[in-house]
């Protein structure tokens, strides 16, 4: 057993924002899940959306936020997000993030859902350049001890206490881990735990997330008694690249966001005007439904995005990565359309959290895509996913210093027992149930829904769960039984929440129900 101040599950933005942070004064474990920039930051192409042009204001960037968010935002939280914004950015700089710059001032671009153009970037890199200066600050300090290759199991609570006493505090005390080069289960334990386990993308068969975003924070608070908000909120980005090898390319939003125009394959027509006054520029549950519609309506296997009517050399120069990885599939953007469908993208529910991250679980925060903040209410606006990791990452870890007397040392904690247990001999089952979830969750959980959908998908999750949950108490732990055994228990809190919304909202559209609510209500599921 190891024993820290802080432990940070997750090595992202939020995570490694609130290391550097709380390392100030306390020893601090942060544990990745696989190599520490495999995270969905690094994978983070647009930006940071930040109040910094002239004639932008708080109040426009709040509004944009709110109307995204289909009126279900906190509207506290996005005060307190957007206003802390600049200073953010100001950290990041000092850090070294190399942010593009035009005549001694930031360069802004502007994104679908935004009035100004507020978005400050590296290229079209931003994620990857701001993961390394994070992990590059976080590795040189001496009270980080960065940890790959780590997956979390579940979290250490008043139940696992060696001397069998209970508290009825509901305290979380740190996480069992399975350190995946090993195959061995330690027990981490400290003062606080964050989790900043990131998004629940791998629930989809078409995802833009990194392969470890199996909503593994979400599910572990869940099982220790947290409640989780809003899971029927799954965001789709509009354009993934079409290609039945590269399955995960995301073309930016930036690339509408500079004048490039959705089109039909078979005419070459431009068709979001006929579903927004705003086209291309429309919020992204907007965008992703009306391609899905005209993919479904034209049996389809993708639109086009083209912006091959710009200057070559804007092209290039605004889009460096996306355009040398398309030329190496054979896809010049500069000449020819890029083909592509909307795939999951963000997970807009959590985690419920308050202002300074603070879970229902005496120390335990959340921190970033695996929290719900109130931020992004119904649907999240663009680029400000990563300024919510800075922003909360911060807050949390100041939150922590300033009530240090509250968090006492953990007690004796029973080591992790597998003695009654054995090797697995049918790995096929772990595959074929991953298969399975992914695709009746992209057929019948996706971007447009039905009831009826939604039951049969309930029903399968029932029957998944029971199997896994034999399989597990038969067999030794496994990186990959660990995230289908969470990836399943996230699929449930996604249909249980998309059952309970009988209305359209958002990134949230039902068939039966295609109405809005008046009075806009959060999904609150309690264990």
């Amino acid at each position: 057993m190891s024993q820290h101040d802080i432990l940070i599950i997750g090595s992202g933005a939020a995570g490694l924002s609130a290391a550097l942070v709380l390392a100030e004064r306390a020893k601090v474990l942060v544990l990745a899940k696989g190599a520490l920039d495999a995270g969905s930051t690094a994978w983070a192409q647009g930006g940071i959306a930040a109040v910094l042009d002239e004639g932008d204001t708080f109040e426009d960037h709040i509004r944009d936020t709110m109307v995204a968010g289909a009126g279900l935002n906190r509207r506290e939280t996005v005060e307190w997000v957007v206003e802390h914004a600049p200073e953010a950015i100001a950290r990041l700089a000092a850090l070294g993030v190399p942010f593009n710059a035009e005549a001694g001032a930031l360069h802004l671009t502007r994104e679908g859902g935004h009035s100004h153009r507020r978005i400050v970037h590296v290229d079209d890199a931003t994620g990857f350049a701001v993961q390394v200066a994070l992990i590059k600050a976080a590795a040189a300090h001496p009270n980080i001890t960065l940890l790959p290759h780590q997956v979390a199991i579940d979290l250490v609570t008043e139940r696992h206490r060696a001397d069998g006493a209970t508290d009825t505090s509901r305290r979380v005390w740190g996480v069992y881990a399975l350190d995946a080069q090993t195959g061995s289960v330690h027990c981490h334990t400290a003062r606080a735990t964050i989790l900043a386990t990131g998004g629940a993308g791998r629930t989809y068969l078409f995802s833009t997330a990194p392969r470890g975003a199996t909503g593994d924070g979400i599910a572990m608070a869940w099982r220790a008694g947290a409640r989780v908000a809003n899971m029927e909120f799954m965001q789709f980005h509009p354009t993934c690249l079409y290609n039945l090898d590269v399955k995960n390319l995301l073309i930016t939003e930036a690339v509408r966001g500079e004048g490039g125009h959705l089109r039909l394959p078979t005419t070459g027509e431009r068709f979001m005007p006929r579903f927004d006054p705003r086209a291309e520029l429309a919020p992204r549950d907007i965008v992703a439904r009306a391609i899905d519609h005209e993919i479904k309506r034209l049996g389809l296997d993708y639109v086009h995005l083209d912006i091959s009517h710009k200057d070559p050399d804007f092209v290039r120069a605004h889009f460096p990565n996306i355009h040398e990885r398309l030329l190496a599939l054979g896809i010049d953007m500069t000449r020819e359309p890029i083909p592509v469908v909307p795939a999951q993208h963000y997970t807009c529910g959590g985690v419920l959290i308050d202002l300074a991250g603070r879970t229902d679980l005496a120390g335990l925060y959340a921190v970033g895509e695996c929290s719900e903040s109130g931020l992004h209410g119904a649907n999240r606006l663009a680029s400000n996913s990563l300024l919510e990791c800075f922003v909360f990452g911060d807050g949390a870890a100041r939150d922590i210093l300033a009530r240090w007397d509250e968090f006492s040392a953990p007690p004796a904690i029973r080591a992790w027992d597998d003695s009654r247990v054995t090797d697995s001999d049918e790995e096929v089952v772990i595959k074929q149930n991953w298969t399975e979830l992914r695709r009746f969750m992209w057929n019948y959980v996706g971007i447009v829904r039905t009831n009826k959908r939604l039951e049969r998908a309930a029903h399968r999750i029932k029957l998944l769960k029971n199997e896994v949950n034999e399989y597990y108490g038969h067999f030794r732990v496994t990186a990959d039984l660990i995230e289908l055994r969470n990836l399943l228990q996230t699929a449930e809190l996604i249909v249980k929440s998309a059952r309970a919304r009988h209305e359209s909202r958002g990134l949230h559209f039902n068939q039966d129900y295609p109405a809005t609510h008046p009075a806009a209500r959060d999904t609150v599921l309690v264990p």
